[in-house]
């Protein structure tokens, strides 16, 4: 009979670190061999040894949690590489679902992508914290007490030597308490929860069991921030900071705070250094691409989005940023070539149809302008600022009635809308309605007193008042 092998490799995402470590440290108790990356082993180093200890190893475990294969279908994602090289090297492996993992998930299905669409197929096995040491036994017992057929391939020295560090430095570390592992679960059960006030609580209660859970603070501060509390935000993402100062996210994060908050040199220094620790960080080079816009350096948006794009070829906010950026230039045919890639790799955003729409304004398509904004209307009904742009297209081909019709609407959404109401003025002006004109523009000056155009269009209006032939 083959001999059993006792040379284990786990592969796991950093936010999982906990269950990594106390799989570590009970699997070594009992006599195994164990190479986990607790310290985080260079970038350089990834190939000779990472790669190197898990073909040298009879045994490969994948820590599988709801959040695990988010970035799995990046073909250079670290985590889908592991896996990737245990398949190639015939590893016994062995994916161990954790925090409620599903494989039929929704969610779960489209990482499993090339090589990694077998990893349902090996024998999984369930971990729950309560019964931790139980799953622990059954582990060894049952999915490691498995003869391995297939060559292991001997380490590098270099790995070898990475090994003995790890090893060095799991040894080290205090035992993971219970309560690191329950922090876990909540964790996971926020990440795999759709609303944002479920995230919040759920992650405050990780926070709650384990103080210097940065990721939790990271991620909680992405919920705040899709709810508009952009305080919250900002405090979550300054203590990740303080808790990880390698955190790339967390910059990221909070940079794209600031940018709202109106902070843009903020923003701008914070997605330096998110793209600084990670200099792949597509969605950084497209933030700080959004706050140059803002600045009005329009080069450097460009040139930022085309390295997001360059990274990241499906990058939405990347094709809209870069078309906002040559539509400042003038540039209306590139503008609208970026609008409409975004549009096609997401067809239900209302603000995009509407950009495109005032690209085609502004290039004199106004046909296809109203197009875009009807179709942004139909998204965001509510949008009195769509109502306003369709109602200009509508003035601008002579449509005098649809153009007021549209002004209105937006009229009755946001009722203290100045540039609205001026708007109606001139198109009642051009219709020869006067008084109408006149009480339009009256009305714009009372909401907006330095309203520059409107005084202008008021003086003219009072003037064709005064000019009508006395009855």
């Amino acid at each position: 009979m083959a001999r059993i092998e006792k040379t284990v490799f786990i592969s796991y995402r950093r936010t999982n670190v906990p269950w990594a470590l106390a799989i570590s440290q009970c699997l070594t108790h009992n006599g195994y061999d164990v190479f986990v990356d607790y310290t985080g082993v260079a970038s350089g180093d990834f190939e000779s040894v990472i790669l190197g200890n898990i073909r040298s190893r009879a045994h490969f475990l994948v820590l599988l949690t709801p959040s695990a294969l988010e970035r799995c279908t990046d073909s250079g994602d670290w985590l889908r590489r592991e896996i990737e090289t245990a398949i190639d090297s015939q590893r016994n492996i062995v994916p161990l679902m954790l925090e409620t993992f599903d494989f039929g998930a929704p969610a779960i299905a489209p990482q499993l992508t090339g090589k990694l669409a077998v990893l349902k197929q090996y024998n999984a096995m369930t971990v729950i914290a309560e019964y931790f040491d139980a799953a622990m036994d059954k582990l060894q017992t049952k999915f490691l007490n498995v003869a391995l057929d297939a060559v292991i391939h001997p380490a590098s020295s270099a790995a070898r030597q990475a090994a003995t560090e790890q090893k060095a430095a799991v040894a080290a570390a205090a035992p993971v308490a219970a309560e690191e592992l329950t922090a876990q679960q909540w964790f996971e059960r926020a990440y795999n929860a759709t609303d944002l006030d479920e995230q919040i609580r759920l992650y405050t209660q990780a926070i709650r069991l384990k103080l210097d859970y940065a990721e939790a603070f990271y991620n909680r501060g992405i919920a705040r921030k899709a709810k508009g509390d952009l305080d919250g935000a900002f405090a979550d993402f300054n203590q990740a900071i303080r808790l990880k100062p390698d955190l790339a996210g967390a910059y990221y994060g909070r940079g794209s705070v600031r940018r709202t908050k109106g902070d843009t040199a903020g923003a701008i220094a914070d997605h330096n250094e998110a793209l600084r620790l990670k200099p792949d960080f597509a969605e950084a080079f497209c933030g700080r691409g959004n706050a140059r816009y803002d600045i009005g350096d329009s080069a450097g948006a460009i040139a930022d989005h085309n390295q997001a794009l360059r990274l990241k070829p499906d990058l939405v906010e990347a094709f809209n940023g870069r078309g906002l950026a040559h539509y400042n230039k003038g540039e209306m045919d590139d503008a609208i070539a970026d609008f409409s890639e975004a549009i096609r790799l997401q067809p239900h955003d209302a603000e995009i149809f509407n950009n495109r729409g005032l690209a085609h304004y502004n290039k004199g398509d106004k046909d296809d302008a109203i197009a875009d904004f009807s179709e942004a209307i139909r998204l965001q009904p509510h949008s009195a600022v769509k109502f306003n742009n369709r109602g200009l297209a509508h003035y601008n081909k002579g449509n005098m009635d649809n153009a007021i019709a549209d002004y209105s609407e937006a009229i009755r959404l946001q009722p203290d809308y100045a540039f609205a109401f001026n708007n109606r003025g001139v198109a009642h002006n051009a219709k020869g309605d006067y008084d109408g004109a006149l009480q339009d523009y009256n009305e714009a000056i009372r909401l907006q007193p330095d309203y520059a155009l409107a005084l202008n269009n008021r003086e003219r209006a009072l003037k064709a008042i005064a000019s009508r032939p006395k009855s």
